[in-house]
């Protein structure tokens, strides 16, 4: 496989300043800091010492046999140059290993295989109906190579160290080569998956209950902030089906048949977890259409209330309306009791509306 010259296309995403004085010119920041861990298996088991990426190859060619393991957190473009020349990435595969916002994805490059996840985390919060953030996602890019597995992370939750230490316990695994690392990393980032929706599950049972519960205060926008944590999560796991398939199916001579059946058994863990985030998005669905129901109804009882009040206020609107014409000849206008009489007809005939409309429950 060619290996990439120069990445001159990548590089001229960073600060643009590769000339000038030297102190002018920015300082690099070496690979290590980039790098999580870099290891190299043979026969399963972990080899001691410490490697760089270069040296770890190239023992592994000197042996012609087992591999090496490299992560790397959020590298720049000219920290990972060394990596893609050494190992003959695909320039294109480089770049959107640089690029966050790819969606899950499976691609072959020549004799390598590059796939993107999307990792999620569940956001602790005290109520569904008043967190900023529910699931927060990263993303997770690795190359597979005959002999070398890559890991590139983004974002700060979806760290692989526990997932590496217990496969430095199973050496038996770690044996069936890289493509038990994908695998690993995949079934680890569905199980996620599975936590992650267990916990929406119940935060919608909570708000399902306080959208039913009597004088309720959920509205509508907290729901449809509800739908829009889901569709995040939605988007991290629909389109991981088709490349788990692939893999499960024997898209490369990269995934021993021996790792194909584990492929599997994570695509229906993926399909399950699909299940509950479809589920989730028609019971939000119907959450959103009980509130505007409720809401509707809420609408019409202060209307009837409105209007009862304002029947009952017609009548000494329109009584002292009739005795404010100042005609010199009304009705007992002159009489000794006729204010008396007027007030008492007015407390009379409120009176009535008043019981009519609480037993028509207006009221």
């Amino acid at each position: 496989m060619p290996a990439i010259p120069s990445l001159g296309g990548l590089r001229g995403r960073g600060n643009g300043r590769a000339k000038g004085t030297p102190a002018e010119r920015p300082i690099p920041v070496p690979l290590s800091a980039y790098v999580v861990d870099c290891a190299v298996y043979v026969d399963g088991k972990r080899l001691p010492g410490r490697w760089t990426h270069a040296e770890a190859i190239k023992e592994v060619r000197k042996r012609r046999e087992g591999f090496v393991w490299i992560g790397l957190h959020e590298p720049d473009a000219e920290q990972i140059q060394g990596v893609a020349e050494t190992f003959g990435l695909h320039e294109l595969a480089v770049e959107d290993a640089l690029e966050a916002h790819q969606r899950p994805k499976l691609e072959r490059y020549d004799d390598t295989l590059f796939m993107v996840l999307k990792t999620v985390r569940y956001v602790e919060h005290e109520s569904p109906t008043t967190a900023n953030e529910i699931v927060e996602t990263g993303e997770l890019m690795a190359f597979l190579g005959r002999d070398f597995v890559i890991t590139v992370r983004h974002g700060n939750h979806s760290g692989l160290a526990r997932l590496r230490r217990e496969m430095d316990e199973e050496p038996e695994r770690l044996a069936l080569g890289p493509a038990a690392v994908l695998h690993a990393i995949a079934d680890h980032v569905v199980d996620h998956y599975l936590d992650v929706t267990e916990s929406i599950e119940q935060d919608i049972d909570e708000m399902e209950t306080q959208v039913f519960a009597p004088r309720s205060q959920v509205s509508a926008e907290q729901i449809y902030f509800m739908k829009r944590e889901v569709l995040e999560l939605r988007r991290a796991v629909m389109p991981l089906k088709t490349p788990l398939q692939r893999l499960a199916e024997g898209y490369s001579r990269l995934i021993p048949d021996e790792v194909r059946s584990y492929f599997r058994d994570v695509d229906d863990h993926l399909t399950t977890v699909s299940e509950r985030v479809v589920s989730f998005d028609e019971l939000l669905t119907t959450l959103v259409d009980a509130t505007l129901a409720k809401i509707t109804l809420q609408q019409n009882t202060d209307m009837r209330k409105i209007t009862a009040w304002a029947a009952i206020i017609a009548v000494p609107t329109a009584l002292a309306g009739i005795y404010g014409m100042n005609f010199d000849y009304m009705p007992e206008l002159h009489w000794q009791f006729g204010y008396p009489l007027v007030v008492a007809i007015i407390l009379g005939i409120c009176l009535l509306l008043y019981r009519i409309f609480r037993k028509n429950q207006w009221l």
